[in-house]
């Protein structure tokens, strides 16, 4: 059965909660209002499509990667500063392409066939108006485990909105260090896997919906 909306949310509540606790005091926890992104872009955003996550093995290692192409439709160039983050179903939050080999990269160019597949490292930078000027990345990721079951993939930098965070008074929030939560419009890809390790990587992925949020 396809996840709901609410289970996907129970999904989250854990790596929000820890950064939430880790970054500011629990009293302010307790008022904070989480903001919603708004239901018409306010900033300029980015046209981003993409595949579905997959799973792949180098050598002795097993990686998981979502390929994506990303366009910018606004009215003027935009800085693409892209950042991957995926959320396993115990909470846990692993950053994409934190020391992947290039062997990786190179294995998923040849299976995917995209003649101009950029890593991570080059394909930031300023992105030209136009669909010609499109770019085509991929993120990657070590396997987290071998049972995936619910996920979530979170893109950030597609979007220029941007709010503060507050308590239920308006009042802004602050971290440790005194600087104010800023929380950006991120793109969520949620994902459902049945199946179990017997089998990884032979398992169908079931996209669930996918939203914008504040993160």
């Amino acid at each position: 059965m396809t996840c709901s909306p609410s289970t996907i949310q129970k999904l989250l509540l854990p790596a929000l909660a820890l950064f939430i606790v880790t970054a500011i005091a629990p009293a302010q926890f307790a008022s904070a209002e989480f903001p919603k992104p708004s239901l018409y872009p306010t900033s300029w955003e980015l046209k981003f499509e993409h595949g579905k996550p997959t799973r792949i093995v180098v050598g002795d290692h097993a990686y998981w990667y979502l390929t994506y192409t990303v366009t910018n439709s606004s009215d003027r160039e935009q800085a693409f500063l892209p950042m991957f983050e995926l959320l396993t179903k115990d909470g846990q939050v692993f950053r994409s392409d934190k020391n992947i080999p290039k062997a990786a990269f190179d294995a998923i160019k040849q299976r995917e066939k995209k003649q101009f597949l950029e890593p991570f490292t080059l394909i930031g930078g300023e992105l030209r108006l136009g669909e010609d000027q499109a770019k085509d990345g991929v993120a990657i990721w070590e396997e987290p485990t071998a049972r995936m079951g619910q996920f979530s993939i979170f893109v950030g930098g597609l979007s220029g909105e941007a709010t503060v965070l507050k308590d239920d008074k308006g009042k802004e929030i602050r971290s440790a260090d005194g600087k104010p939560i800023i929380m950006r419009k991120t793109l969520q890809l949620n994902y459902l896997i049945r199946g179990d390790e017997v089998y990884p990587g032979e398992d169908e992925v079931n996209e669930n919906q996918e939203e914008w949020v504040m993160r």
